[in-house]
């Protein structure tokens, strides 16, 4: 993000002596994009942040794709793939399963109930809505608290790992994640942005929706030896992608101080508010994040359109340029009526396959005020392939339902 935040004890000029209260000099390290060239933070440790006494490689959950050929639409059943009591024992980064991916962004979904490692993704920066569930997202930052409906933004390389606090006992949902990993950077729409970088007045949100580290920093860590990092980064296996684990001598939450424009930060869905008008609005008005090649919208609660002969529901649409991946979590899709489609389901309709509601959705909709939905949309502008998990929780069937939805 573009405002400046500074947390703990920073020197009061950039790349001089920062000592501690014995005399010892902390080691500033710069986190960077872009060559330097954008956004970055300084961050001060007590301990050298390059040094690992050991590594070894990381076998990955599965990354392998499979093309979604023949093209057609598709409904995946995501509360299908974590079932029984195994997700309490999962954790939030090696229990993710491959849904959906291409080269430029990676979905994927895991239900957990265990701590995960310490853990880095090298390749991109993180986008993570809770679809359920509490957690307190522990890095390199300081720690965020997130719970139902927070997108939690995790730029590329920044330490981190997931503790989920909800108990079962106590009638608290599993943490649900729903995972968008990119190739690049997510940040707000460039057209929500001054050229300084402050989200617009028109624009769905500002900055005193987002949450950013506490002023609470994470220093001595209770394991401060022999402390294992897992690590996602670019590599010759599927996808491009490989893994490994760096077994630092000390532990990387070592931070008395940063200060800059780049950290991870959690923005919660219920503030977002939502664009309408008379007739019904296109999907970019839904917008919240973008990154190279792809973008994510949500289609939030809102009034629909109020001109008097408006269809609420979306006309039928082909979005030329990019395949569609809408994930259902919570409320009562109208367009998606006799589909199937329901609480934990993804869409997935391709470009090149004009999409729309449901039979019988379109006239229904008509003098309909007011929608109750939650989902998230990603639209990529390069086809997307099925993983793993896509192809386990396909129902096999949707590609017919507005046949079959016209005959039932």
């Amino acid at each position: 993000m573009a405002h400046y935040q500074r947390i703990g004890n920073v020197p009061p000029k950039r790349h001089t002596q920062h000592r501690a209260p014995d005399g010892t000099l902390y080691f500033e390290e710069l986190m960077g994009e872009e060559g330097f060239s954008s956004d970055s933070s300084l961050l001060y440790h007590r301990h050298i942040p390059s040094a690992v006494v050991e590594a070894r490689t990381w076998d990955l959950p599965d990354q392998s794709t499979t093309p979604n050929h023949p093209l057609i639409p598709r409904h995946l059943t995501l509360h299908d793939l974590f079932t029984g009591d195994a997700w309490q024992t999962t954790d939030a980064v090696t229990g993710r399963r491959l849904v959906l991916g291409n080269a430029d962004v990676r979905i994927s979904y895991v239900v957990c109930g265990a701590a995960s490692p310490l853990y880095r993704n090298g390749i991109g920066d993180e986008c993570v809505f809770v679809e359920s569930g509490t957690a307190v997202v522990e890095t390199v930052f300081g720690a965020l608290e997130v719970g139902a409906g927070d997108y939690v933004i995790l730029p590329r390389a920044t330490t981190h790992r997931w503790v989920p606090t909800g108990s079962p006992e106590n009638g608290q949902q599993p943490l649900r994640l729903y995972v968008i990993e990119a190739n690049s950077h997510i940040g707000p729409p460039k057209r929500y942005l001054s050229k300084f970088g402050q989200l617009l007045e028109h624009a769905p949100y500002c900055e005193r929706d987002l949450r950013v580290p506490p002023e609470v920093l994470l220093i001595d860590p209770a394991a401060d030896e022999n402390v294992e990092v897992f690590i996602k980064h670019r590599g010759s296996g599927p996808g491009g992608i490989a893994g490994t684990v760096h077994v630092l001598p000390h532990h990387p939450f070592d931070v008395v101080g940063w200060d800059g424009c780049l950290y991870p930060y959690v923005f919660n869905v219920a503030d977002f508010e939502p664009i309408t008008g008379r007739v019904h609005q296109p999907p970019p008005v839904h917008q919240v994040f973008e990154a190279n090649n792809f973008v994510i919208c949500n289609f939030v609660p809102r009034k629909v359109d109020y001109h008097p002969l408006s269809i609420p529901v979306p006309y039928y649409h082909s979005n030329v340029d990019s395949d569609e991946v809408m994930f259902y979590v919570a409320g009562d899709y109208e367009a998606r009526k006799g589909s199937g489609i329901g609480v934990g389901s993804i869409s997935l309709h391709p470009g090149g396959h004009p999409h729309g509601p449901q039979p019988g959705a379109y006239e229904k909709s008509i003098g309909v005020e007011y929608f109750d939905e939650l989902a998230v949309m990603v639209d990529t502008f390069r086809p997307l392939e099925l993983g793993e998990a896509g192809t386990a929780s396909d129902d096999g069937k949707y590609v017919t339902s507005w046949v079959r939805g016209a005959t039932e």
